[in-house]
C-alpha cells in the first residue's frame, strides 16, 4: 500500500501541511522589500550623503544619538517587516525553543492574527500619519530651517512611499494566514 508522502519545501507547514498561497509568500517578501528603501535613505543620511536634506542652509547632518536612533529605527524597521515572512514559513508556527515555557509549543493562530493584525494597523496609521506631516510640512513652511531640494524631496517621496504598502499588504497576508491555519 503507497504511503502519501508530505510535499517537502519552504512554504509547507510541519503542523498541518496546508502550503502558503503563492500569492501569500509573494507578498511576504515584498514588505521587507517595501521598507528597505526608506531604511537605506535613513543610513545614507546619517552616513553623510547629500540627499537633497537641508538644514539651515547647510547640507543636513546627524550626530551622537540621533544617529544611533535613526540607525536603530531603520534596523528595527526591517526585522519588524521580515516578520512578515513567519505567515507563510514554518517557523512562524511553532515557537523558537529558546523561550522559556512557550519554547517548540504551536503559536496559537488567534495569537499570531492578534499580533499581526495590531502590527498592519499599527504602521497604517504610523506611515499614512508621517506621509501626511511630511506633505503638509513641505506645503507650509514651518520655520525650523529644515528644508529639500526638489530633487532631495523626491528621492525623499520616492523612499518613503513604499512604507505606504506595509500595513495594507502585512494585512491582506494575515487573512491569507487565518484562512490556512483556521479552517476547518
Amino acid at each position: 500500500m503507497p504511503t502519501a508522502v508530505r510535499p517537502a519545501g519552504p512554504a509547507v507547514h510541519p503542523r498541518d501541511g496546508r502550503p502558503a498561497p503563492a500569492w501569500a509568500v509573494r507578498v511576504a517578501h515584498l514588505i521587507p522589500l517595501a521598507v528597505l528603501p526608506s531604511g537605506l535613505w535613513r543610513v545614507a543620511l546619517v552616513a553623510g550623503v547629500p540627499l537633497g536634506a537641508y538644514e539651515h542652509g547647510a547640507p543636513a547632518r546627524t550626530h551622537g544619538w540621533e544617529s544611533i536612533s535613526i540607525l536603530s529605527l531603520s534596523v528595527i524597521s526591517e526585522a519588524l517587516a521580515l516578520l512578515s515572512l513567519g505567515l507563510v514559513r514554518p517557523w512562524g508556527e511553532v515557537f523558537p525553543r529558546w523561550l522559556p515555557l512557550l519554547g517548540g509549543r504551536r503559536v496559537p493562530p488567534s495569537f499570531a492574527v492578534t499580533v499581526a493584525t495590531a502590527g498592519a494597523v499599527a504602521v497604517t496609521v504610523v506611515w499614512a500619519y508621517a506621509t501626511w506631516g511630511m506633505l503638509a510640512r513641505d506645503l507650509v513652511v514651518e520655520g525650523d530651517g529644515l528644508g529639500f531640494s526638489p530633487a532631495g524631496f523626491a528621492l525623499l517621496v520616492a523612499c518613503y512611499v513604499p512604507l505606504l504598502l506595509w500595513g495594507p499588504l502585512l494585512l491582506a497576508l494575515t487573512i491569507a494566514y487565518h484562512h490556512r491555519r483556521c479552517r476547518a
